[in-house]
């Protein structure tokens, strides 16, 4: 672990930051200064400057949760081979139940 200080709001704050995150932590303080800075937070409380910069960074995300595209789809997986052998041998048996209703029919109508 190493200390990363961060200028914010023309603040100093010191965080600790696993090693090799130090430019990642960074440039997300970066990302809150500018926050700050737009909103003219200097003047504010610590904890007001902090909360105004934390409602401001979560409008963004959720704004850009909103715009994205929804997920795909789950896929749907396919039949087993078992599944798929169970639904043609009973295709099969309907299909014979079928000719064998149509054969009787064919009998009783030409017997009549």
């Amino acid at each position: 672990m190493s200390n990363v200080t961060l200028q914010i709001g023309g603040r100093p704050f010191t965080v600790s930051a696993a090693e090799g995150e130090e430019a990642h932590i960074e440039m997300l303080g970066r990302m809150i200064d500018e926050r700050v800075k737009r909103m003219g937070g200097n003047s504010q409380s610590e904890a007001r400057m902090m909360l105004f910069a934390a409602l401001i960074l979560a409008d963004e995300l959720h704004e850009e949760h909103r715009k994205a595209p929804p997920p795909p789809p789950e896929p749907v997986a396919a039949p087993s081979a078992e599944v798929s052998a169970q639904v043609l041998s009973r295709i099969e048996s309907l299909a014979e139940r079928v000719e064998k209703l149509a054969q009787t029919l064919e009998h009783a109508t030409s017997a009549s």
